[in-house]
């Protein structure tokens, strides 16, 4: 059971590593990715170009945040016990002015759940990434402070009452 003076929420910042390379196809002159979660961003401003080569071009897209709620315990459980433990980044598609190349930075999670919900979106791009080994620390500990195991309990329906569907006895 989590003791009630442990914080029940946890902000820990990340650093992401985006990628943008040449389309395959007419309809797109490029594409973007999400390459890499860092648990330390490095020294330079967000959206600068780090590397390129072959028309390929790897950016510091920025810090985000990675939000635990004590609630989400199970999802994060899961996501720890998966073979290969994930972090989900979410990049939308901005239009690029002076300091972003056209991308930006939506969300970042280790919930499996609140991955699924950015499915949906149509400028939205996710990318499941490796779980650093420092995040999974993080991560393995706040849910063993705040998850709670809850029984699975199926509820039984009532049986339905047949003068309350208006069925008489039959005469």
């Amino acid at each position: 059971m989590s003791d009630p003076a442990l914080p029940t929420e946890l902000s820990i910042p990340v650093a992401i590593l985006a990628e943008r390379r040449p389309g395959v196809t007419i309809w797109q002159s490029h594409v973007w990715r999400a390459l890499a979660v860092l648990e330390e961003a490095p020294p330079v401003p967000a959206w600068t170009k780090l590397r390129e080569e072959s028309g390929r071009e790897v950016f510091f897209a920025g810090t985000a945040e990675v939000h635990l709620h004590r609630t989400d315990t199970p999802n994060y459980k899961d996501n720890l016990e998966a073979a290969e433990p994930r972090i989900w980044v979410v990049l939308r598609d901005t239009p690029p002015d002076a300091m972003n190349p056209g991308m930006s930075i939506q969300a970042v999670t280790v919930d499996p759940g609140e991955a699924e919900i950015y499915t949906e979106g149509p400028s939205d791009l996710i990318e499941a990434l490796p779980l650093p080994p420092g995040l999974a620390v993080l991560l393995a500990s706040f849910v063993a402070q705040h998850h709670v195991e809850r029984e699975f309990h199926k509820r039984k329906r009532d049986r339905q009452d047949m003068d309350s569907l208006g069925r008489k006895g039959r005469v």
